[in-house]
């Protein structure tokens, strides 16, 4: 899934061009001039003792330092919009009518404090602080411009990406729940937020956002495999195959569900590689003590013979040498079959044990091979309903070529005779189930060309031509 600050390049290449149409593009230099002349003046007007204390030159100043910021010439001062945000509070805590109340400037400034115009003052000072790397200062100006339209969804936006910078996720994600509240349409976005919450472990929260940006976008596949993704990690597969099932019942002709399904169980399937293969070493290394112990009894048996051999000749020094080298050897072999022995017995007393992971091995092996099936089951189903889905034949591709890779592994472990007897035939096979892959791969690149295909296709051409070289015919089944 794309990360947030990829997903808005676009955002913030157009907000920097609305920045330049607006901001110093526009302004030539007699603007330029004029906003100089009238921040002069009201720098002065404000340090005066008799005019600083009026609610009008606070105001005059707010609408100054605004369309400065507005105007996006940071040069001449870089704070712009914050100077004008404090000018129209100065003008509200200075503007009272005869009750107390706010006085017709102060509703003034009320006004503007929620206005359009002081929301893209805060814009452009954000996007140039943003531009400019100065993060922390992007989300305080960005977050103002937030709070001046709460129904906005590009400032929230570009504070995300500013606080992913500085690696605020809090904040981040405050942002992004409010672009989502104030009506965000990137289904992108639910899953970039999504990836935060599951950074943080709040994996609830996560596939929250996740099923709101899926009824948003129900044909993103980034959304759906981070949801199974997240099944998967926080042990919820159960939830997540009754879900989708259902919702495959309700509409058995949406390929993505069918699609989806059949990932899960292929991600199911795959969970327990990892056991499984220790399971395996520890078998395979428990039938190789025993043969070693075999071993190591007959290598001492070998040696008594010749000690008893060489007893009955003549004890020359030759004799004598080789006498003395045999029982060095087998007191060494001894020792080895001591060693051998021990791990034998302590074995014998895991029995029960070993036992117990040799069922366990079996039940995981047995799950897996049904979770496959089911895998391939559901996969059937989506070509079924579309023979040209791009992932439904390249699912299928991929399943197909992982058993002829399985076959192939059993045939690597015959032994001679083994092979000598049924080899041939064994590899007919393989090539076969090779085979039966190529035109998933096919398909799927008539559709549409990916990396990871064609890598796949390729290495499918390759292994049928090595076939073919060798001359072995392929079975199909």
């Amino acid at each position: 899934m794309k990360q947030i600050f990829v997903i808005l390049v676009a955002c913030c290449l157009s907000v920097g061009a609305y920045a330049q149409q607006t901001g110093s593009a526009a302004v030539d230099q007699a603007a330029l001039d004029a906003f100089k002349k009238e921040k002069e003046k009201s720098d002065k007007d404000i340090t005066d003792a008799k005019a600083g204390g009026k609610a009008s030159t606070w105001l005059d100043r707010a609408k100054t330092y605004q369309n400065i910021a507005i105007s996006g010439n940071i040069k001449l001062d870089s704070a712009a919009a914050t100077t004008a945000y404090d000018a129209y509070k100065k003008v509200i805590e200075l503007d009272k009518d005869k009750k107390g109340g706010p006085g017709k400037l102060a509703k003034e400034a009320e006004e503007a404090l929620t206005s359009q115009n002081l929301y893209n003052a805060f814009m452009q000072q954000g996007v140039a602080k943003f531009q400019s790397k100065n993060y922390a200062e992007a989300i305080k100006s960005l977050g103002i411009a937030g709070n001046i339209n709460p129904k906005d969804t590009l400032a929230p936006l570009y504070s995300a990406i500013a606080a992913q910078q500085v690696k605020d996720n809090a904040t981040a994600k405050v942002q992004l729940e409010k672009y989502i509240a104030g009506g965000g349409k990137d289904a992108a976005i639910y899953g970039s937020l999504a990836m935060l919450y599951r950074a943080d472990n709040e994996m609830d929260k996560a596939l929250a956002t996740l099923d709101k940006g899926i009824v948003l976008d129900p044909s993103n596949k980034d959304l759906a495999n981070e949801k199974i993704n997240i099944m998967l990690t926080s042990n919820k597969m159960d939830e997540a195959i009754t879900s989708m099932k259902q919702m495959v019942e309700k509409d058995p002709n949406n390929v993505q569900n069918l699609v989806n399904l059949s990932i899960v169980y292929n991600n199911i399937a795959h969970k327990e590689d990892e056991e499984i293969r220790k399971l395996e070493s520890s078998s395979k290394k428990g039938d190789n003590t025993a043969k070693q112990l075999a071993d190591s009894k007959s290598i001492i048996d070998a040696y008594n013979s010749e000690i008893a051999r060489l007893n009955k000749q003549s004890k020359t020094a030759e004799v004598k040498r080789q006498l003395a080298d045999v029982q060095k050897r087998l007191t060494e072999q001894k020792a080895e079959y001591a060693k051998l022995d021990a791990s034998a017995k302590e074995a014998a007393a895991n029995a029960s044990s070993a036992a117990a992971g040799e069922k366990k091995l079996a039940d995981l092996k047995k799950a897996q091979d049904d979770n496959l099936a089911l895998e391939k089951q559901y996969l059937g189903k989506a070509l079924a309903v579309d023979p040209n889905n791009f992932d439904a034949n390249y699912n299928m591709g991929v399943y197909v070529f992982n058993e002829a890779v399985k076959m192939k592994q059993g045939v690597d472990k015959m032994s001679m005779a083994e092979y000598t007897k049924s080899g041939k035939e064994a590899d007919g096979k393989v090539c076969g189930k090779f085979k039966q892959a190529l035109p998933y791969f096919l398909k799927a690149k008539a559709v549409k060309e990916e990396p990871e295909l064609t890598n796949n296709l390729e290495t499918t051409q390759r292994v049928l031509k090595e076939f073919e070289e060798k001359k072995v015919a392929c079975i199909e089944p």
